[in-house]
């Protein structure tokens, strides 16, 4: 089973709020399968940081604007 990554993102809402832009259609615009697209908004898989700012730029956002992680309160100095 594969286990489900921290990283957490508000896609689904951005494709939304962006003219109801579906799966497919993100997909052919940052050059990846709606399968990919699927997976990551559903936090299974973990974009590239490439992919990551390909989707930050579609949507005309900075990168903590699509993705989130957790503060897990274990910060290092």
């Amino acid at each position: 089973m594969v286990k489900p990554t921290r990283v957490t993102n508000c896609i689904r809402a951005l494709r939304f709020a962006h003219g109801e832009m579906t799966q497919a259609e993100l997909a052919e615009r940052i050059g990846v399968t709606r399968q990919t697209v699927i997976a990551i908004e559903q936090g299974r898989y973990s974009p590239s940081l490439e992919v990551a700012f390909l989707i930050a730029n579609v949507f005309g956002v900075g990168l903590d604007d699509v993705f989130q992680y957790p503060n897990s309160g274990e910060e290092t100095s």
